[in-house]
């Protein structure tokens, strides 16, 4: 798997191609979502910005075999204008610089294969890492979005730093949370990032959460 970040633009006709029909595979074929801006073999959405940072993985034959799609949380977002409702009551819709969103994330193995929950981490791992990498050198201090169950336990099987905004809820048919993710000494050090480590556990007391999202094909 090679990741890359796009920022600062939109994408290439063939990239943003690419990636919409990646997109469609994984969220509308494989997890079944009902996606009403998806069109043909594509999914895009209003989130898909000139100010949108993606990061893209590509397996050896060149294929998307990840994404992810972040915004700041400073500009209109699909959990703070969507989901609010999954945040603990009383919650306001996190705005700040330092909490970004992420959404569309998925990641796929390089050969068909049915894997168990508990084989899930090293497909999910290496495109996590790289999403948090990208994230802290963004100014991220914490991710917020929305996620099923079983992913939520996946974050805290790797490792990361993990924690729920409010109570899970059932949303077409399936339970989701919104679940925190703090870009912290713990996050860094199960993903195997190493940069700036010291300065993301002094900022651990700030108090400040984040919210990760994740939907895999499995």
């Amino acid at each position: 798997m090679r990741t890359f970040v796009h920022q600062d633009g939109p994408l290439s006709e063939s990239v943003s191609v690419a990636l919409a029909r990646y997109r469609y595979q994984i969220f509308v074929e494989n997890l079944g979502w009902g996606l009403p801006m998806a069109d043909g073999f594509c999914e895009r959405d209003q989130y898909d910005r000139d100010d949108t940072v993606y990061v893209i993985a590509n397996d050896d034959a060149a294929s998307i075999c990840g994404c992810a799609r972040l915004l700041p949380t400073t500009r209109p977002y699909l959990l703070g204008q969507l989901f609010p409702s999954l945040l603990a009551q009383g919650m306001p819709v996190p705005s700040s610089p330092d909490v970004w969103e992420l959404s569309r994330f998925a990641a796929t193995p390089a050969v068909s294969a049915h894997l168990e929950e508990g084989n899930l981490a090293w497909v999910v791992r290496p495109m996590l890492a790289a999403v948090v990498e990208c994230a802290a050198q963004l100014g991220a201090r914490q991710l917020i979005g929305v996620t099923f169950l079983s992913m939520e336990r996946l974050f805290r099987r790797i490792g990361v730093h993990a924690h729920r905004a409010g109570p899970a809820q059932r949303i077409d048919g399936r339970m989701v949370v919104a679940c925190w993710i703090d870009i912290d000494a713990q996050t860094l050090a199960a993903l195997d990032i190493d940069f700036a480590a010291k300065s993301y556990t002094e900022q651990d007391k700030s108090g400040r959460e984040s919210i990760l999202s994740l939907a895999l094909s499995h």
